[in-house]
C-alpha cells in the first residue's frame, strides 16, 4: 500500500480558517512524504513554485517565504507533470484535505496540459482531520492539538513549512492509526503483524513515562477504541 503524506503553502489562506475555497490564491509549496506498507521510504517530493502573484503578509507571517524568494522557482506547469507522476495511484493522507485538493484541482485546471485531471481521478484522499474529528470529538485536531496528544516534539516548528508539515502528520498518523507499528526498539526486529522493522521517529517523538492507568482512564480507552471501530479503523488493543 503507498501513501503520500501531503501539505502545501499557499499566497494566502489559513487551512485552520474553515474556509475550503481559493479566493483567488496559489500554491507556493508542495511537500510529500512516502509511506509504503506503513513505513517511512525516505523518499519525497518538494518543490517551491512561483504564483506569479503577491503572497499576503498574513500568509508571510505563517510560512515565511517571501515574494522575492519564489522570483527565480518554477511555474506550476513546469512541474505539474512530475507531481502527478510521484502522487499517481497513491492513497494521499492531508490534514483538512479541502484545503489542499481544491488548491491542487485549481493549479490543474490553470494548466492547459492538466486541465482535465482532477486529483480524484488518480488518487485516493484520507482526510486526517476527519479522522482525528472522530476520534476526539469536541477538541482542537489542529496539528499542533495532535502533536500534544501522541508525545511528538514539533519545537523545531517556528514557522509552518510544507515538507516539515508532511513529516510531522506523518508521525501522527502512524501513531493516531496504531502507531506501534510504526515504532520499534531495535532495526530487523518483528512488529507483532509481522512487517519488518518500520523506520523509527526518535528525532520527534519524545520519550515516555509508563503510568499506570486507572479504570476511569480504561474504560475511557475502551470507548474511543469504540470510536475508531465505528470509523472503521484497526485496533491492535483489541486483536
Amino acid at each position: 500500500m503507498r501513501q503520500i503524506v501531503l501539505d502545501t503553502e499557499t499566497t494566502g489562506m489559513s487551512r485552520e480558517s474553515g474556509e475550503h475555497f481559493t479566493q483567488g490564491h496559489r500554491i507556493i509549496e508542495i511537500g510529500c512524504v512516502e509511506l509504503v506498507d506503513r513505513k517511512l521510504t525516505g523518499n519525497h517530493y518538494h518543490v517551491y513554485i512561483n504564483p506569479q502573484q503577491e503572497i499576503d503578509p498574513e500568509a508571510i507571517a505563517v510560512h515565511g517565504i517571501t515574494n522575492e524568494f519564489l522570483e527565480d522557482k518554477p511555474l506550476f506547469r513546469e512541474i505539474a507533470q512530475g507531481f502527478i507522476d510521484f502522487i499517481d495511484g497513491a492513497e494521499l493522507v492531508i490534514h483538512n484535505a479541502p484545503f489542499d485538493v481544491g488548491f491542487m484541482d485549481l493549479e490543474f485546471a490553470m494548466n492547459p496540459a492538466t486541465a482535465l485531471r482532477r486529483t480524484e481521478k488518480f488518487c485516493t484522499v484520507l482526510d486526517t482531520l476527519v479522522l482525528a474529528k472522530k476520534m476526539r470529538p469536541g477538541q482542537r485536531n489542529n496539528l499542533d492539538a495532535l502533536c500534544r496528544e501522541y508525545g511528538i516534539d514539533n519545537s523545531h516548528r517556528e514557522l509552518h513549512g510544507a515538507l516539515l508539515d508532511a513529516e510531522i502528520l506523518a508521525d501522527v498518523y502512524l501513531l493516531m492509526t496504531g502507531g506501534q507499528e510504526a515504532l520499534s526498539l531495535e532495526a530487523g526486529t518483528k512488529s507483532s503483524s509481522g512487517l519488518d522493522h518500520i523506520e523509527k521517529l526518535p528525532s520527534r517523538v519524545k520519550g515516555l513515562k509508563v503510568i499506570r492507568a486507572s479504570q476511569d482512564e480504561l474504560a475511557q480507552h475502551e470507548s474511543r477504541l469504540d470510536i475508531v471501530e465505528q470509523a472503521g479503523g484497526k485496533c491492535l488493543y483489541r486483536q
